[in-house]
């Protein structure tokens, strides 16, 4: 593990995590290079202020759960590659219904330099801690399509209502919002706001805790 660098859930006790790119649930439709196991790994400093979050939206009835924070470079690499092979509809209807794989980048879903490479970018939601139940959003990870801007059309009240409600806590705890993804924020305060990591996330013994 680089210095600076944890895994979150030992950082942030309780916290859960379904790491989408190291498993075949993401818009690739496969496990993504330097996703060798499936944890969330960030900055101490992201951790710190997860934590602060975590301990917020237990007060207004949620957990966090996290799908993704620090992303190796090779990673970014792989989805560029991606983008310019033929499409074969495997995952277009879930993750990209109205554009073509290219207009990911044109569009600014997907970047070719990602703040999660700097390590203190998280893509995360909201579950309900009575229930253990996902919090309705208007849409899940990584929908690529206007539905998933913050203020979209088409989202029921609730819906609206969690995606704001994660916004006030991620924002009250040092985090800034990306405009056309509710799930992604970005630490304010980065510790290493220019550089772009490529270590590998692994594990050299049993998991303790994962939880999806």
């Amino acid at each position: 593990m680089k210095d600076g660098f944890v895994f979150v859930d030992e950082v942030v006790p309780g916290i859960r995590w379904d790491a989408k790119y190291a498993t075949w649930d993401n818009f690739t439709g496969k496990p993504v290079d330097g996703y060798v196991a499936n944890r969330i790994v960030g900055t101490r400093a992201l951790c710190a202020a997860l934590e602060r979050a975590q301990e917020m939206a237990a007060a207004l009835g949620f957990g966090l759960l996290l799908w993704d924070g620090y992303r190796p470079q090779r990673a970014v690499d792989r989805f560029v590659r991606w983008s310019a092979q033929p499409e074969d509809g495997r995952t277009k209807t879930r993750h990209y219904p109205n554009i073509d794989r290219a207009e990911m980048f044109e569009r600014g879903y997907v970047a070719e330099k990602s703040g999660h490479s700097r390590g203190s970018a998280v893509d995360l939601t909201f579950y309900d801690l009575a229930t253990g139940e996902l919090a309705p959003m208007g849409g899940d990870h990584d929908l690529m399509d206007s539905i998933s801007h913050h203020g979209a059309d088409g989202v029921t009240p609730i819906e609206a209502r969690n995606r704001g409600h994660l916004r006030y806590v991620m924002e009250a705890c040092g985090f800034s919002s990306y405009d056309r993804e509710w799930w992604h924020y970005t630490l304010t305060d980065e510790p290493y706001p220019d550089r772009y990591f490529d270590f590998p996330i692994t594990v050299s013994r049993p998991l303790r805790g994962f939880a999806s």
